[in-house]
């Protein structure tokens, strides 16, 4: 398929590359997560240098989508990052979910392996293998112009053309999940924050309102 896959207002989007990394790497730690609710609370974890195989081993798939402003330079504006996933690559999760030592992002990996384990949408789907959708995330200036639907919906075309049948994607954020939820994706779980607590019964996460649960949403392609 071609790798540039929507070009609206001056703004296109594409595939991304491995050359696009280091540009992308800098936007991470300047303006990482912004507005994503458990995002902002392992920011300054989940941008060290041994994080660098596990986003380059995802871009390597061309499911990633970089939003660029052509007339500004080429300014990085948006981006995904999705990659394929299989039961087996969910089981390493779970596995080192159960591993983990405690800290905001070893919680939230036990946090969403709980939920995939709960669901398993490879068995509700009778599928082994689906195309996950990591992050979504807009600069700050770009939001509420419809760039992120925009990410989306070139994300299930890139989907579409490389046989997926199924996309899924946890929404943290309730203007992502309500973004999704246009776009025709549906929820398949949703639990409050609130409701989830550790072993001594405090609630794990506090986003501020109306950050109030987190949904799995899904779409069929």
């Amino acid at each position: 398929m071609p790798t540039e896959l929507d070009s609206k207002d001056g703004i296109l989007i594409r595939i991304m590359t491995v050359a696009d990394y280091q540009p992308l790497k800098t936007l991470m730690r300047g303006n990482f997560f912004k507005g994503e609710p458990l995002g902002e609370l392992y920011e300054e974890e989940w941008v060290k240098e041994y994080h660098d195989e596990f986003y380059l081993s995802k871009i390597k798939q061309g499911t990633c989508l970089l939003a660029v402003d052509e007339n500004n330079g080429g300014r990085i504006v948006g981006y995904v990052l999705a990659h394929a996933r299989t039961p087996d690559d969910e089981e390493k999760e779970r596995k080192r979910a159960a591993a983990s030592e405690p800290n905001t992002w070893d919680d939230i990996l036990v946090f969403l392996s709980k939920i995939d384990t709960e669901v398993n949408l490879f068995k509700r789907y009778g599928i082994s293998e689906l195309l996950y959708s990591y992050i979504t995330h807009v600069v700050a200036s770009m939001r509420g112009k419809g760039l992120g639907s925009r990410l989306a919906a070139a994300l299930m075309e890139v989907g579409r053309s490389k046989g997926f049948s199924l996309i899924a994607a946890h929404c943290t954020s309730f203007y992502s999940a309500r973004q999704m939820a246009a776009l025709g994706m549906e929820c398949v779980y949703s639990i409050a924050y609130a409701d989830y607590k550790d072993a001594s019964g405090q609630v794990v996460f506090k986003p501020v309102a109306p950050h109030t649960h987190l949904r799995l949403m899904v779409i069929k392609l």
